[in-house]
């Protein structure tokens, strides 16, 4: 009796193991607030700067582009920037090379034309 309750012991973790492999892993979604809060230092750069961003900007854009590496992280951080740069108004030839001035790929454009759904 003894070996067979540890077999079937085993068998219900075994089953139970699979069982949680099978299922889909919910994808935490970076929010807007991590979003505007690595962009802040960017927010006067964009409005009227000149030449490259400031060391700080780019140390923001390098924490968004960090933790936006999942397709919905992306598109919400898109969602986001386009949200905030309605109040912003920054000048659109900087906010598209923003991530190039800062050595990093979002692996979007910052623009207010850019469909968020459908980047990947």
């Amino acid at each position: 009796m003894k070996g067979s309750s540890k077999v079937s012991l085993l068998l219900v973790i075994t089953i139970v193991s699979l069982l949680m492999l099978s299922l889909p892993s919910s994808d935490a979604v970076i929010s807007c607030s991590t979003v505007i809060q690595d962009i802040a230092p960017c927010v006067s750069y964009l409005r009227s700067g000149s030449g490259m961003p400031p060391s700080t900007c780019c140390s923001g854009a390098k924490a968004l582009a960090a933790a936006a590496k999942a397709t919905l992280d992306k598109q919400a951080a898109c969602s986001c920037l386009q949200s905030a740069s309605k109040t912003l108004n920054p000048n659109p030839v900087l906010a598209k090379s923003l991530p190039g001035n800062c050595g990093i790929s979002l692996g979007f454009t910052i623009s207010p034309n850019v469909d968020c759904s459908k980047i990947t």
